[in-house]
């Protein structure tokens, strides 16, 4: 792993990997619609494999403009409307530099530094440590994190992680995610129309006419059915798996991103650290999660894991970046401060203090009659 910003063969050898699952992602939509032809066919006719399979995939170029035309929709719905469903589900709100003095601070001297447009600013007022970056262009872009990232990092560490998130904007990284999350959509949409058009379909399942062919024969479509099925469950499968790869590709050289922009390659390392088991956004969906700076929630044998492990982006910035790793950092509980427990220990072990002084004793030259007052005795003139 090196510089994002310095090695532009790096950056550049990613979009293209990142372009080629994006059309793999697109490719199987139509093998999507390719099964439910299929499945299609052999609820209708009685006939043999290779006749549904042909008729399978007239039915399949007859649909592929619809089926293209359904998917650039889709896409151009989630460009106009994302922002505001991904800050409806996670209860983002959009800060200024007088809300959020130091966080504003940060990130703007970020953009200063190179040339950066200014993204917007969110916070999300959860206890969790976490960071996203959302947008498809540069009027949506923006950076939200949470609240309790900001009350357990320092400030070298915040910058840190808004830099990563600026690495993502910057490379990319953003859109081609969710793009894919909204093509994984359509695909995880087809297999649900499939599937239920199975369901329903099958429990009476008695092909109403046979093909015209002479030559077709019959019983070819429980086979049909088991191979739809197959391609479903097969598209399904990597159309997750391909995302997922997506997600945990942008990760390393984000975090090398974010140490070229601060030159601080520990603030990254002990952020992560940080961050680690505790980025958890209870509230919010998968999609979000995907799009954080770490995502807790992750599959058996790492296949469906989302990110790198930290202990891996650890090791790459150490080996790489020249960073030193602390080990896991164990924080404080968020609720009550280390220096507020301090102070009401002592508050409840002394007594309260009135708020005037105590009066001092009489002075033994006090004329007869004349009684101190609260500051002292009382002359006379």
């Amino acid at each position: 792993m090196a510089a994002a910003y310095g090695l532009y063969s790096h950056i550049q050898s990613n979009k293209r990997r990142s372009i080629a699952l994006l059309l793999g992602l697109f490719f199987l939509v139509y093998v999507m619609v390719f099964a439910g032809a299929l499945a299609g066919e052999a609820l209708y006719y009685d006939a043999s494999l290779d006749w549904l399979i042909r008729a399978a995939w007239r039915d399949t170029i007859h649909a592929l403009p619809w089926a293209t035309g359904g998917t650039i929709l889709w896409v151009l719905i989630a460009y106009r409307y994302h922002q505001s469903l991904i800050d409806s589900v996670t209860g983002a709100r959009e800060v200024t530099r007088k809300e959020e003095p130091r966080l504003y601070n940060l990130l703007e001297n970020l953009c200063i530094s190179r040339g950066i447009p200014m993204p917007k600013l969110k916070v999300i007022d959860e206890a969790a440590l976490n960071a996203f970056a959302s947008g498809l262009n540069q009027k949506q872009y923006s950076i939200t994190v949470t609240t309790g990232l900001l009350d357990r990092l320092d400030d070298a560490e915040v910058e840190a992680v808004l830099g990563h998130e600026l690495t993502h904007i910057r490379n990319g990284d953003v859109r081609m995610l969710v793009i894919a999350l909204v093509i994984a959509g359509v695909i995880g949409f087809f297999a649900e129309l499939v599937f239920r058009m199975l369901m329903e379909g099958g429990l009476r399942w008695r092909p109403s006419r046979s093909s015209s062919s002479s030559d077709s024969g019959k019983g070819g479509g429980f086979i049909a059915i088991a191979i739809a099925i197959g391609l479903i469950a097969v598209a399904w499968l990597l159309s997750i798996v391909l995302r997922f790869a997506l997600s945990r590709r942008r990760e390393f050289l984000a975090d090398a991103g974010a140490v070229e922009l601060t030159k601080n390659p520990d603030a990254m390392i002990t952020a992560l650290r940080k961050i680690e088991g505790r980025g958890e956004l209870e509230e919010s969906p998968s999609a979000v999660m995907e799009m954080c700076v770490d995502n807790p929630r992750s599959g058996f044998a790492d296949l469906f894991a989302t990110h790198p492990a930290i202990d891996k982006r650890v090791a790459a910035l150490v080996q790489f970046a020249g960073g030193h790793d602390p080990g896991q950092i164990e924080l404080p509980p968020p609720d009550k401060p280390v220096e507020e427990e301090t102070a009401s220990e002592q508050a409840e072990a002394e007594p309260p203090k009135p708020f005037l002084p105590s009066q001092p004793p009489a002075m033994a030259d006090t004329p007869p009659g004349t009684a101190p007052g609260p500051w002292g005795p009382h002359g006379r003139s």
